[in-house]
């Protein structure tokens, strides 16, 4: 199989592995050549070893030779590095885990493993997923292939660039306020995240609890759906696992695709001022080509959108400082040199061992939460939250499917945001309030501004994910800007 021939998506892999035209240890090293020609620029591994994703990948072939194919048998996964896993350092790419091995897998690596995928290492993220730009790591800034002096969002950024420069062709991530679909709408793939409850928590370094959520990100929905089949379901030892969410059939929802009488929502609230004029210009056409496939397009409003950003920014960073307290140089966590006594030993600990970013947002939940502010502040964002969630499901007794931009502007340059924190929080703003609500949500590519990609957000009642992938495999269909890849990094680079 010549270098131009080579499948790029994981569905095209699987076939050309089931055709006996490629073999498991094959493809691994494809895609290790690719991480060893790129990544210095890219910065999107931050753990990567090559014999050990080799000696995966001939176990895979050895498990094929003798018992058949499992649903991804040698297919290459890369993992965000807040996911615990057995095989190599775990360090959510913050200097206080040191370099911290996990004793055992979470709960979606161990369904991966047992599904055939080849770990493939530990992709680059913002520190403890604080952040929107991948610019908080501990190991440098990520970079967006489609133009290496922008980032490529956060902050699954590792994540997103990997897929979208054919270092791997699937990668998890987790989304805690827009983490997965942020940075898919940056870098032109496409990205979901799961209605909260339908994904194990367990062995995910925690962020805010009620919030995060890990997803599939990959080059087309079909691969999202195959990886979604895999990571989904319920987990007895994870208390936010849902027992009885109704099943999904992830690949026949998107191999049936169609619009025909879907209804879906347009909020006017998601098309504000300040918003970036050739995003919006992406988002109208991609709405007229659902128009055209036999959508019915439906102006709604969702009012109190305006305050989801501020009430994230009070519960996330309260989680947070609660879930980061056991990271204190004792019971976890790296301990700071020669303490001259037990409280210089924490401070120093803590101060050492985190980043500005994740320091601000401690601070931020601690005063919350503190005595005297509880009432005015987390249990305010508390209330504000059942609104949101009040306005979906209000919205969703009009239309099947919500569409919006997943983010309001395309990938800012390094460095631009980095001094105007509130600034860097509005990035997600189109994504937030789909975690408050404990949404599924997918972005996927429907277009270009000055050469940089636009994400089409598409949210769905509780649950609905299937409903999420016909849509937007219709959508898909009909268009071509999935098959896209950025300058120098396409396959045959």
């Amino acid at each position: 199989m010549s270098s131009t021939q080579y499948p790029t998506t994981l569905s095209r892999l699987i076939a050309a592995l089931d055709a006996g035209e490629a073999s498991a240890e094959e493809i691994a090293s494809r895609y290790i050549a690719r991480v060893e020609a790129h990544n210095d620029l890219l910065n999107a591994f931050v753990e990567f070893e090559p014999e050990a994703i080799l000696d995966q990948a001939r176990a895979s072939d050895r498990h094929r030779a003798r018992h058949g194919a499992r649903p991804l048998e040698g297919i290459p996964v890369a993992i965000k590095d807040i996911f615990c896993t057995r095989q190599g350092r775990t360090r959510c790419c913050s200097r206080i885990l040191g370099d911290f091995r996990a004793p055992y897998d979470a709960h979606v690596i161990t369904l991966l493993r047992e599904a055939g995928a080849v770990l493939f290492g530990k992709t680059n993220m913002d520190e403890f997923a604080m952040g929107s730009s991948n610019e908080t790591s501990a190991f440098g800034p990520c970079r967006n292939p489609w133009d290496v002096e922008r980032i490529p969002g956060g902050s699954s950024g590792g994540s997103a660039a990997a897929v979208a420069a054919h270092l791997a062709p699937a990668a998890l991530g987790t989304d805690t306020g827009g983490s997965i679909r942020q940075p898919a709408a940056l870098t032109g793939i496409v990205g979901m995240k799961p209605t909260y409850g339908r994904v194990s928590r367990r062995g995910i370094i925690a962020f805010a609890s009620s919030l995060d959520q890990a997803g599939p990100m990959t080059r087309t929905v079909e691969d999202t759906a195959r990886i979604a089949a895999v990571i989904c379901g319920h987990d007895p030892a994870d208390a936010t696992s849902v027992a009885d969410a109704p099943a999904v059939d992830w690949l026949a929802a998107c191999r049936a695709p169609s619009m025909k009488g879907l209804r879906i929502g347009r909020p006017r609230e998601y098309f504000i001022d300040g918003m970036d004029a050739g995003v919006r210009r992406c988002i109208d056409a991609a709405l007229e080509q659902c128009a055209a496939l036999g959508a019915e397009i439906v102006e709604i409003s969702l009012p109190h959108t305006e305050y989801a950003v501020a009430a994230y920014y009070v519960i996330a960073p309260s989680e947070a400082s609660a879930n980061l307290a056991r990271y204190d140089g004792v019971r976890f966590g790296r301990r700071c040199a020669d303490p001259e006594d037990l409280r210089d030993m924490y401070t120093r600990s803590r101060d050492e061992g985190f980043g500005a970013e994740v320091k601000r947002r401690i601070l931020t939940g601690v005063f919350a939460l503190s005595a005297g502010y509880y009432d005015a502040y987390y249990k305010k964002a508390q209330q504000v939250r059942t609104l949101i969630r009040r306005d979906f499901a209000q919205a969703f007794e009009q239309v099947d499917l919500i569409a919006t931009p997943t983010s309001p502007v395309t990938a800012f340059k390094l460095g631009e945001r980095c001094d105007d924190p509130l600034t860097m929080y509005l990035s997600d703003i189109f994504t937030i309030a789909v975690n408050l609500a404990g949404l599924p949500g997918l972005s996927q590519p429907c277009g270009f501004v000055d050469g940089l990609p636009v994400g089409l957000q598409w949210i769905a009642p509780p649950w609905r994910e299937g409903r999420i992938l016909t849509a937007a495999a219709a959508y898909e269909q009909a268009t071509d800007w999935s098959s896209r890849s950025p300058a120098g990094f396409g396959e045959e680079a």
